[in-house]
């Protein structure tokens, strides 16, 4: 299996990760470079396919995954409540492609090509 590293350690990467992540699913678009938003799809389509399946054991599965407590103060509400109420139920009848890529151009600084990274209405 071939993936990114996108210049960091594993445990670095992992943390990127779950913080992408939480932040997909906390604000259902997030901005990001297009690298990232490319490993994070994978991470994140797995995580709705676990909501979809709704037991308690995929509840923990995602728990374990995502982040409980988030820099944003205002936005009490659980993370891993809003996939399972909200998102999961939303894809019920679709078979993946959660997701998608839209593309916003170099970012100004080091031209790393910026896209948002949102959820599928």
């Amino acid at each position: 299996m071939s993936y990114r590293k996108l210049g960091r350690y594993s445990s670095a990467r992992k943390a990127l990760f779950r913080s992408l992540v939480t932040d997909l699913f906390m604000y259902e678009r997030i901005r990001t470079t297009e690298a990232k938003a490319k490993e994070v799809r994978k991470v994140a389509e797995k995580m709705i396919t676990l909501a979809k399946r709704g037991d308690l054991h995929a509840r923990r599965q995602v728990a374990a995954f995502v982040y409980k407590e988030t820099a944003d103060e205002d936005t009490n509400q659980d993370v891993v409540q809003k996939l399972f109420s909200e998102i999961a139920p939303r894809y019920q009848e679709r078979n993946g492609g959660y997701t998608r890529i839209l593309k916003l151009g170099p970012r100004r600084g080091d031209a790393a090509p910026m896209v948002y990274l949102e959820l599928v209405e």
